[in-house]
């Protein structure tokens, strides 16, 4: 599954898998508990194919560091908990993603990151290469 149909909704724990569109904005899924659930228009959704993590070259898409974690653990889940110590957080990050930004990335950004991957991991969510042949497939 592509990351454009993953959602982040603050102040909601959790990514969602959006369902559908209505009216007044959208009907996602809990990737959490599989709770159908609606969302506002008001309610502040990122995309997760759209966030993406500053380096000391570029911005990489979060798609790429999901790629760069799931090489460095075989396709498993973290080794890391995303509850450890911030220290903790950025010595496996830095081993991640070994020229990303330490100003400008915080160690929130990466107990999310790591939740996200272990959440997605979890579904088979990280699949990227099939669900590219697949749309390429389809167009």
């Amino acid at each position: 599954m592509s990351l454009d149909k993953v959602l982040s909704i603050s102040g909601r724990p959790g990514l969602f898998k959006l369902i559908t569109q209505t009216r007044g904005g959208f009907i996602v899924e809990s990737l959490i508990d599989q709770k159908k659930i609606p969302v506002n228009m008001q309610d502040n959704v990122s995309v997760l194919s759209e966030i993406a993590i500053y380096t000391l070259q570029e911005e990489l898409p979060l798609k790429e560091v999901f790629k760069k974690i799931k090489e460095k653990e075989g396709g498993k889940q973290t080794s890391i908990s995303h509850k450890e110590s911030k220290d903790k957080l950025e010595e496996y990050f830095f081993e991640v993603l070994p020229n990303y930004d330490e100003d400008r990335v915080y160690a929130s950004d990466i107990k999310k990151i790591i939740q996200w991957y272990n959440l997605l991991e979890k579904h088979n969510m990280l699949d990227f290469e099939e669900a590219t042949a697949t749309s390429e497939e389809e167009e």
